[in-house]
């Protein structure tokens, strides 16, 4: 299986403004989990924290997680696996303090599953 790692615009800004050990430490656990992900899928996804989201996702699941960096600092990503192409694709969205982290990955929600919460039940207007 391949493994893809890709980043936002913000993730590299927020890793460029953590000190060297923050730095290193966050590129270390993101790639330990990417390294591990082939061989010890179950491994990794326990490793990984998902958040509850708000309502509204129409019985999708969200493929984002946080993961634990250090004691106050997590990644926020999400993991695609596509089988067609043996591959699984990170996507690498922020790197927070544990203190922003429930904001950041709801505001990181919304935006991703913008077009599944405008089309949901919950959201349509009433006849």
């Amino acid at each position: 299986m391949d493994i893809l790692i890709e980043s936002t615009e913000e993730f590299e800004q927020d890793l460029d403004g953590l000190n060297q050990e923050g730095k290193a430490m966050a590129i270390e656990k993101i790639n330990q989990c990417a390294d591990l992900f082939p061989t010890q899928k179950d491994y990794v996804y326990r490793k990984l924290h998902r958040i509850p989201l708000f309502a509204g996702l129409n019985g999708y699941e969200s493929s984002l997680y946080a993961l634990k960096v250090s004691q106050n600092l997590r990644a926020i990503l999400t993991v695609d696996e596509d089988p067609i192409f043996n591959q699984a694709i990170f996507t690498l969205f922020r790197v927070v303090e544990h203190d922003d982290l429930n904001k950041t990955y709801q505001d990181i929600a919304k935006s991703l599953y913008q077009e599944i919460i405008h089309h949901s039940p919950e959201t349509a207007p009433a006849l």
